[in-house]
């Protein structure tokens, strides 16, 4: 069995590629980049330079594949994360219709909608709908916020015993880690008895308060780390000194407001099946503090 693996050097794709390969079968490493894909070390996958965006590129790179993994990369350069978003989509759909991929794990979005104005939300929910038209089976996974993103503050939390996000200290977040997410995905991507179009809610153990990460961070660190409520025009200044430009400096603003609303896409109601076994602490002390030293 192959499976194409988009993004596969990311944390998620890398995460589903180990776990393919732990199953027997054969993953195609999808990326831009032949070194980092190599880097990567997976023993017996099969490594394939390819931009998402091009359908042309796509098919070709994806030929011979029994099931295909999804996700849009970020991106900075393009003109909007919608034409972005668009364009991975009509990519990927091109791919599964020539090759005749059976099989497709979609990464989404928790509290997925067409609802204008959601920033990425929206534009997971247009994916969705779009795939969810194939004659293909389709899951769609819809993780909470990526507990690995604490990783981009590791030197702010070292330097200035500190991090931030523009939500409120209160506000109630379903994290959930990328490893299991992948671990997840490579179950579905496997498993040939599925059938259907299906989404899952990825959750995590607990939802946790920015004010209650801080005091855990302060516990397992033994240094006092404190949570700062970002401002969104603090947020704008960033980005124009990375030169993010105006539309998707707009999109990721609308983004945070819909990831911030306490009646929004983080207040959807846990299930079992939301669980995921990975907690914040351990993700702390496995990930987190290997960098903070």
């Amino acid at each position: 069995m192959k499976i194409a693996i988009a993004a596969a050097t990311g944390n998620i794709g890398s995460a589903t590629a180990r776990q393919v390969v732990l199953n027997g079968a054969i993953p195609i490493l999808l990326g831009q980049n032949i070194d980092r894909l190599n880097k990567l070390n997976i023993t017996g996958a099969i490594a394939k330079v390819a931009d998402l965006s091009d359908a042309a590129g796509l098919i070709k790179a994806t030929h011979g594949a029994d099931a295909l993994f999804w996700l849009v990369p970020p991106v900075a350069a393009a003109p909007s994360l919608k034409e972005w978003y668009n364009k991975i989509t009509a990519a990927g759909i091109a791919a599964v219709q020539q090759n005749d991929i059976k099989r497709v794990v979609l990464i989404s979005s928790l509290g997925v909608s067409t609802t204008p104005n959601l920033g990425t939300i929206t534009y997971c929910g247009i994916m969705e709908e779009a795939f969810d038209k194939l004659g293909v089976n389709v899951l769609a996974l819809r993780p909470g916020y990526f507990m690995e993103n604490f990783l981009l503050q590791a030197q702010s939390i070292k330097e200035k015993g500190e991090f931030s996000f523009t939500y409120d200290a209160l506000h109630d977040i379903p994290f959930v880690s990328t490893e299991d997410v992948g671990n997840i995905a490579a179950k579905y991507l496997l498993d040939e008895n599925w059938a259907g179009h299906w989404k899952l809610n990825l959750m995590g153990p607990e939802n946790i308060t920015l004010s209650d990460v801080a005091l855990r961070l302060s516990t397992l660190t033994d240094k006092p780390v404190r949570y700062r409520q970002e401002s969104f025009e603090e947020i704008k200044f960033r980005f124009n000194n990375w030169g993010v430009g105006e539309t998707i400096q707009d999109e990721l603003i609308d983004l945070f407001k819909a990831l911030g609303d306490s009646n929004g896409a983080y207040a959807t109601p846990r299930t079992p099946e939301a669980y995921t076994a990975t907690s914040f602490d351990q993700f702390v002390i496995n990930k987190l503090m290997p960098v903070l030293i």
